[in-house]
Formats: C-alpha cells, structure tokens, sequence
C-alpha cells in the first residue's frame, strides 16, 4: 500500500486487520436476521440520516498507484467468471433459466436492474433467492430463535465481559451514532452486532424504514406476479456459517470495524460501483490491495470454505432440481457466482450451460 493511498485510505485502514474486510464483504449474512430483531423495536427516525458518501477507492488507486490498479485488475480479470452478474442457464429439453448476483443492500443504484434482468424475471416462472424467509418476519423470526445460540449468548456472557472498557466504550459510541443503545444488543454474538457497525449510516436509515433491498424487491414483484419464490437456505443456517469462525476473530473485527468509521463507506462505495459495473472478480484483489498487511491467505481460505464455498455447493445442489423445471429466475449475493467453486462452475459440473448476459 502506497503512502498516497494510505492517506487516501487514512489513519483507520492501517488499524484494520485482512480478515476484517473479507467479513465485511459478506456481512450481509446477518445484515437481515440483526435487523429483525432489533430495529423492530426501535423508532425509524433514532436511526441516523445521512446521505450516502465515500469514494471509490479503486478509481484513487488508479491515479495514485498505476502499478498496484493494473495488479488488482490484471487479478481480477484472472477470476473465473468474474465479469457480470446476470448468468444464462440452459440445458436441452427445458426453458431457459437465469442467475443474478446481487447486493443485499436498498441503494437505488442496484434496486434499479437493467433491462436483460428485467425480462429474464419476467420470462421466468419460478423465482429463487437466498432465503424466503425475508418474505415473512414471523417466519424468519421464529427459524432465527430455534437456535438462539447462532445470535445470542445464552451462557451468561455478554459483549461486555468479553471486550475491555475502551473497546466497549467505543462500540457503545458507535452503536449510538446508529439511534441503538448497548443495553438492547449487549447479550447479541459479535457477528449480529458487525451488521450494524459495518453497514453505512445511509443504508441504516433505509433499512430502518423497512425499504425492500434487492434481493426482497425480486421476491415480493414475484408474489405480486402470482410467481412461486424458493429459498436456498434458512437464515440460521447462514448464522451457523458464521457462528463456525472462531468468536476471538469476530471480537476483533467488530472493535476494527468501528475504528474504521466513515471510512467504511469507501469500503462500500468501491463494492457497489465494481458491483453495478459487473466487476465482480476485481473485489476480493481489490480488498487485499487496501488492506495494510497484505493478504492473510490462510485466514482468508478458512473463511472462503465456511462462508463462501460450502455455501455456494448447498446452493447448487438445491437449485439444481429447480433449474433442471427451466424457466427459473435465481437471484444470490453476487459474490457467490465467481470462482472455480462458485455457483456458475458447479451449475456446469451438473450439466447446464452458463453464458453472461451482457
């Protein structure tokens, strides 16, 4: 990392571990479930308004660091099935289907997708995502209290008894910039508390008024359809992937993620822009680029195979009964289609033919 993009990065990125933007970077795992059981509770306007900022830290390398911005791309580029998010699934016999990355998030810049996905769910007679529970708080809160261990501490232990002072004192001051008060998520596990910490003030807020994010726009257009909608997974089983990462970890990317402050809007910023360009592969080179001590590839493997890589072969192996009806629409955080286990490789080891929609 170069001075200059230190200073672009500021004083904040040179506290943070590897591993914490890797978590990041999938933290809308819990993003929902977090929500759910918190913001119900809590008055919308206690959230914090602020309209969304950050740069792209992408572009900054660019012209800051030549060399370093033609690594990240070069690497990216390298990324099996890297560029677009809208995939087009066929398989002799039946209708074509369709796989769309997405981002979890309620930003209008990818609430609005392009016409070819459009027409792809249109075209479609089933629609799949992530999990159908977002289409029913009731039901999504009664999976998430089953095993209230994947959100809460039921031994006796509280964030409190686990951080010290300072470090409480500061993800007390942090929730508050976020409308919570400690008292009401103290007994919460780390990774729930991540989610609140970690999204931008903007996306807090729209959340907080109960906006649809993409992933639930699709599914509730579908209902309105009279269209079916199927979920890969639950929501505890999303909390068990990461319940399965060691808790020190996680008590450690929560206090460096609030270090980071505003500068975790430049995270998202970059994440959204690569998103909505189809850049997809470029994000995890692009993570590794900004973070101060270069990439932790042991730490990073666990985390791709608990987070990443077990899911993505449970997505496939249930999507693949849906897919081989045809005429599926099946729309997954994006970061799950790239790579030589992403979704769109393992769809082709069972058969079907993927080509990008551009």
């Amino acid at each position: 990392m170069t001075a200059a993009l230190a200073s672009t990065a500021g004083a904040f990125f040179q506290r943070a571990q590897s591993l914490t933007l890797w978590l990041i970077a999938a933290i809308h795992v819990v993003a929902l479930a977090s929500l759910l059981l918190v913001l119900g509770s809590l008055s919308p306007a206690r959230a914090e308004e602020a309209g969304c900022g950050g740069t792209n830290l992408l572009e900054e390398m660019k012209a800051e660091n030549p060399s370093l911005y033609k690594q990240v791309v070069a690497e990216g580029a390298k990324v099996p099935n890297g560029k677009g998010v809208l995939w087009k699934i066929e398989k002799d016999g039946v209708a074509p289907s369709y796989l769309l990355g997405t981002m979890h998030v309620s930003d209008p810049r990818v609430l609005a997708m392009s016409p070819a996905a459009v027409n792809a769910q249109a075209a479609s007679h089933t629609i799949v995502i992530e999990s159908d529970e977002v289409l029913d708080e009731k039901k999504a809160m009664a999976g998430i209290l089953t095993k209230p261990e994947l959100t809460m501490f039921t031994d006796g232990n509280s964030i409190e008894k686990l951080l010290p002072k300072e470090d409480i004192m500061l993800l007390e001051a942090g929730l508050k910039k976020r409308g919570i008060p400690l008292a009401a998520v103290s007994r919460m596990k780390p990774w729930m508390l991540m989610s609140f910490v970690s999204l931008p003030a903007c996306e807090m807020a729209r959340k907080a008024k109960n906006p649809d994010f993409l992933d639930k726009k699709i599914a509730r257009d579908a209902m309105a359809a009279g269209k079916p909608v199927k979920g890969l997974e639950t929501f505890a089983e999303q909390l068990s992937a990461m319940a399965a990462i060691p808790i020190e970890f996680h008590l450690k990317s929560l206090v460096e993620t609030i270090r980071l402050g505003p500068k975790m809007d430049e995270v998202f910023e970059t994440m959204t822009e690569l998103y909505l360009s189809g850049d997809v592969g470029v994000t995890i080179p692009l993570l590794k680029a900004v973070a101060p001590d270069g990439s932790d590839e042991a730490g990073y493997a666990e985390f791709e195979k608990i987070v990443v890589t077990k899911r993505n072969h449970l997505m496939a192996e249930r999507a693949a009964p849906i897919l081989a009806k045809g005429a599926a629409f099946v729309a997954v955080g994006a970061l799950h289609l790239p790579g030589d286990e992403g979704l769109i490789e393992l769809l082709r080891k069972q058969g079907f033919k993927l080509t990008v929609v551009n």
